[in-house]
């Protein structure tokens, strides 16, 4: 079929098989021609430069580079971004919509095992598992009347975005009756009802919560959201849980308040990132640092595949993307 629109792959050379393996790629190449050469190292080289020429479809991923005027330049026949991870924030250029092309992330895709994540982390945390485990660690297993359980806990949720919509689901028809907070200047009063949640001040949020978790985006009004005022808001023993963006949270501050035994945390992206060798959080027992992989990982990243796979068959059938991203969307998208 030589009227197929061209594709061409861009990301890291180590992620195209696990995203596209060969089951899918014959699924693709169903519908578009995939270009032979991929494009894992930059957009600079004559081969990327050869295969920008040709592409009407760029399929992205994890380690692509910014598509921005000069490679739009070089790729005179783009009509489409397909994204095959999340956040399109720090590679998509407003140039690209400038121009027309749609873009679209499968960011739904990859929601579903943050969202997984986070609730298992929820349940750890609300059980007071860090602090348990060092007493344990120490000879010092807590009577039965100490345990700790999560029926009735509070949780509150900063930020009703995808991730958060999905959280929030996910506790309000849990079995331990859990009381949700929501704390997001955009959710109207009848949202909010529609959630089955309490819309509340963020600080009143801090204050009342036993759990706090973080699904707000990335935004310069976000930046240290949770600074050092708002994280002493916090009670006693309670923890703090983040899957969205390092920046929201003010590192310095948190060390601080969790050094004192004060906080449990459970991080899972930390500003910066990667933490430093040595970092003093990594040395606290009542915090938990995980290497950002709330999302999908290993045997899951095949979703992503899978789903950038139909998103380019419904391009090329001329129906509507689902996980079409707008330039508006970077305002509010992480």
């Amino acid at each position: 079929m030589a009227d197929r629109p061209t594709a061409v792959l861009a990301m890291r050379a180590d992620v195209v098989d696990a995203v596209l393996p060969a089951d899918l790629r014959a699924r693709l190449e169903g519908c578009v021609r995939l270009h032979p050469d991929a494009i894992t190292s930059g957009f600079g080289t004559p081969a990327a430069r050869t295969a920008l020429r040709d592409a009407d479809l760029l399929i992205t991923g994890w380690g692509c580079p910014l598509i921005g005027p000069e490679t739009l330049a070089a790729a005179p026949r783009l009509g489409a971004v397909i994204h095959a991870a999340g956040s399109v924030k720090h590679h998509v250029h407003p140039a690209v919509w400038q121009r027309g092309i749609s873009v679209s992330s499968a960011a739904d895709a990859n929601a579903g095992p943050v969202i997984e994540f986070t609730l298992a982390t929820i349940v750890l945390a609300v059980r007071g598992t860090l602090r348990t485990a060092a007493r344990y660690a120490r000879d010092d297993l807590p009577g039965f009347a100490e345990r700790q359980g999560g029926d009735g806990a509070t949780i509150g949720v900063i930020g009703a975005s995808r991730i958060g919509r999905g959280v929030i689901d996910r506790l309000t028809t849990a079995s331990a009756g859990y009381r949700v907070l929501l704390a997001d200047p955009y959710v109207s009063a009848r949202t909010a009802a529609e959630l089955g949640v309490h819309l509340v001040e963020l600080d009143d949020l801090c204050r009342s919560s036993d759990v706090v978790t973080v699904h707000a985006p990335d935004l310069p009004e976000t930046h240290h959201l949770l600074d050092a005022r708002r994280l002493a808001l916090l009670r006693d023993g309670a923890a703090l849980i983040n899957t969205a963006r390092g920046r929201l949270i003010d590192t310095d501050a948190l060390v601080r308040e969790c050094s004192t035994g004060r906080l449990d945390a459970y991080l899972d992206v930390s500003e910066p990132e990667p933490l430093p060798h040595g970092h003093p959080l990594f040395a606290l027992p009542n915090v938990l640092v995980t290497p950002h992989i709330a999302g999908c990982q290993g045997s899951e990243v095949r979703r992503l595949g899978t789903y950038a796979v139909d998103e380019v068959r419904r391009w090329t059938r001329g129906e509507r993307l689902l996980g079409e991203v707008s330039a508006a969307d970077l305002e509010r998208i992480a």
